[in-house]
């Protein structure tokens, strides 16, 4: 269990370049709030409703954090930072990354049913500061999530999404990628979406102009050896 318990810690390292110790991360309010959610959800799965309520109450008034009993949370997750909402049928893989204020909220069933009414974040998931990522949807593994972001449809495995609502990027995350890149996505090099847009469609008309001049001159040609 220590070493358990060191290897996450290692790995927030890894993700944080804050901290000078294991000994100060132990102070995050997020390895707190993961830590009160173990004991949470362990009740809850034994159907012991109000004592996992009451262990989710008092995280969220210890840490800022408030994280369903019900969620699902795999290996390695951290929170940096605080303020943020899980909901009860969210499903979070390994290694997942989240920042401060960010919300894994749910939709209302069309049909009245509850069921799978949040998100399922896979492995390797890093959503900014401010995100929210609302209803049964699925964030692909390794993919980016950006500050203030609004996501509300499926996002591909390796994607950048940005925007109200959001967007892919036309540079997926595989082309930069490192084990793992803190504050998400490189902004210097990934952009406005809509300006790589632009510059797509420049290009693209640059590359039918000189498809046309080749035309042109072939056909002359074809006219003077006539």
């Amino acid at each position: 269990m220590l070493n358990g318990l060191k290897l996450y810690l290692d790995s927030i390292r890894a993700r944080d370049p804050a901290p000078r110790s294991r000994a100060e991360i132990l102070l995050y309010p997020g390895v707190w709030a993961l830590g009160y959610h173990r004991v949470a959800h362990a009740l809850f799965l034994r159907r012991l409703y109000f004592l996992a309520r009451l262990v989710n109450h008092w995280s969220r008034w210890m840490t800022a954090i408030d994280i369903h009993p019900g969620a699902t949370i795999g290996r390695n997750f951290f929170i940096d930072h605080g303020f943020t909402v899980i909901g009860e049928t969210a499903v979070i893989g390994d290694n997942v990354t989240i920042y401060q204020c960010v919300t894994l909220g749910g939709t209302s069933p069309d049909n009245g049913v509850l069921g799978k009414r949040h998100p399922t974040l896979e492995d390797g998931v890093i959503v900014g500061a401010g995100a929210q990522v609302l209803g049964p949807i699925v964030v692909g593994a390794r993919a980016r999530v950006g500050a203030n972001a609004v996501v509300t449809k499926d996002v591909p495995e390796g994607a950048t999404m940005v925007g109200i609502p959001a967007k892919s990027t036309l540079i997926g995350a595989g082309t930069y990628q490192k084990p793992f890149m803190p504050y998400g996505t490189p902004c210097s090099e990934m952009g406005d979406p809509a300006t790589q847009k632009i510059d797509a469609l420049r290009c693209e008309l640059e590359t039918l102009r000189k498809r046309l001049d080749l035309l042109v001159d072939e056909e002359e040609g074809r006219r003077d050896r006539a």
